[in-house]
């Protein structure tokens, strides 16, 4: 996946944007459309799972323990820190809840419900809910024959979110919700990909501008449009344009932008805390207000970004290594 170089320049910008979408949220500024970072997600990680397993034989039950190795140690991490923090100094973390049963329902992607919608206690850890539930499911279609997976994968996408009309209340209800259907346009796009379809540059361009000009203009024109179709259709379009953009006229990557999206699950999910420790440093040297957003969010990604150095990328990689160890040892590979 590292060879698809739009791809990685997509996460660090999605992640980039959901970090200044908080901190605009945090002084009412405008930039709502910061939160539409979450829909490319979802649609990359759609993308990623399709591409990644469609050409190579992989075991639902290895592919489960690859993504829990990727997500899960990291986000127990942050959750603790957060959860300590919250109870040193609750005040400067306004809107978390904490409680026994939010932390341990956090730590196993069933947090607490808070009207309609899960609240864990990092706060943007509800997408990794939805991440953890459509992970299953795409192991679930790994058990069938690689001609039946793709099929069985959007049908179970559909299934679900059509008992959403049902089940409105809980768990379910959340659960189900049509934002599912990222997931699903991602699967379609990576199938699309893999099947070598490719379009004229400037028609994959006019798709990835066209996207994103939908981004911009669809929360203004209909804020209570569903999400799935405000900045899921737009997110579909934006990710496509960008992956056959590539195909199309292939380009040098930038180490920059690179590592961003190398980055960027540690810039996810590392912000929140990280933004408040920012903030208060700058409220106790008496940094103009007028200049505490830009600079809030730039050294807040900043010092997200050197955590992925310092925290996520050996912690992943070390237990990578126990898990190649494993059938050395006489042990059952997963």
């Amino acid at each position: 996946m590292n060879e698809i170089h739009s791809i990685q320049y997509l996460r660090g910008f999605a992640a980039s944007a959901v970090v200044c979408f908080h901190i605009n949220e945090q002084f009412n500024g405008p930039f709502a459309i910061g939160a539409a970072g979450v829909d490319i997600f979802f649609v990359i990680s759609g993308f990623i799972m399709w591409v990644s397993t469609v050409d190579r034989p992989v075991a639902a039950q290895r592919f489960m323990w690859q993504r829990i190795v990727r997500i899960v140690p990291l986000y127990w991490i942050v959750t603790l820190l957060t959860a300590l923090a919250i109870f040193v100094k609750p005040q400067f973390l306004f809107g978390h809840v904490l409680s026994p049963a939010n932390f341990f329902g956090s730590l196993l992607f069933f947090p607490m419900m808070q009207n309609g919608s899960l609240h864990p206690v990092v706060i943007q850890g509800w997408t990794l809910c939805y991440e953890m539930m459509f992970y299953i499911v795409f192991a679930l279609s790994l058990l069938l024959a690689k001609k039946q997976r793709f099929g069985a994968l959007i049908g179970a996408m559909l299934g679900m979110v059509a008992m959403n009309f049902f089940l409105l209340q809980g768990y379910p209800g959340a659960f189900t919700s049509p934002i599912v259907l990222e997931f699903a346009a991602g699967v379609v796009v990576g199938r699309l990909w893999m099947k070598d379809i490719r379009l004229q540059l400037m028609l994959a361009l006019a798709l990835f501008v066209g996207g994103f000009l939908l981004l911009m203009t669809a929360q203004m024109l209909d804020p209570e449009m569903p999400r799935v179709l405000r900045w899921g259709i737009p997110a579909t379009l934006v990710v496509a344009g960008a992956v056959f953009a590539e195909r199309a006229s292939p380009f040098r990557p930038m180490a920059l932008l690179t590592f961003l999206g190398n980055a960027s699950y540690s810039i996810y999910i590392w912000h929140v805390l990280v933004a408040v420790v920012v903030t208060g440093i700058m409220l106790r040297f008496g940094v103009p207000s007028s200049w505490q957003p830009a600079s809030i969010a730039f050294v807040s990604i900043a010092i997200s970004a050197a955590l992925y150095l310092v925290v996520e990328k050996p912690l992943t990689g070390l237990l990578k290594s126990v898990t190649r160890q494993k059938p050395a040892a006489g042990q059952a590979a997963v």
